[in-house]
């Protein structure tokens, strides 16, 4: 079972590490999304399924665009290998501001990776916007 002591610092250290790894160098995507997914990782985004070979398809834009990105985690909770949160990921690509506001529900192997996610996702305003 992972060590879930802080559940908003685990989540909140698994995405910024995962883009940092992501973007800090050219190593194969599929390596840096295997040190932190699950082999058998599925994610439910809005809907949309992703597996593995989708999730490393998606790296590829996110390389080229390099986006400066940070999450601000408001709310976790962990159960198990369960972790629920409420989060904002703010991005910065090409000049524009991009607030998304999550809702997370997922589950972690043993070593940490993400096994399974559902998100539920919303466009909200920047502080520019406001």
């Amino acid at each position: 079972m992972p060590s879930f002591a802080d559940p908003k610092t685990f989540i909140a250290d698994f995405y910024r590490s995962f883009n940092e790894q992501l973007l800090a160098s050219d190593e194969d995507a599929s390596a840096v999304v295997d040190r932190f997914h699950a082999p058998d990782i599925v994610q439910f985004a809005d809907g949309h399924r992703i597996d593995r070979d989708k999730l490393i398809a998606h790296c590829r834009p996110v390389r080229k665009n390099r986006p400066e990105a940070r999450i601000e985690v408001y709310d976790a909770v962990a159960d198990g290998d369960s972790i629920a949160a409420r989060y904002a990921m703010h991005v910065r690509q090409r000049g524009k501001d991009l607030a998304i506001e999550v809702y997370f529900f997922g589950r972690f192997t043993e070593d940490g990776r993400m096994r399974e996610a559902h998100m539920l996702t919303r466009t909200a305003r920047t502080a520019a916007e406001s």
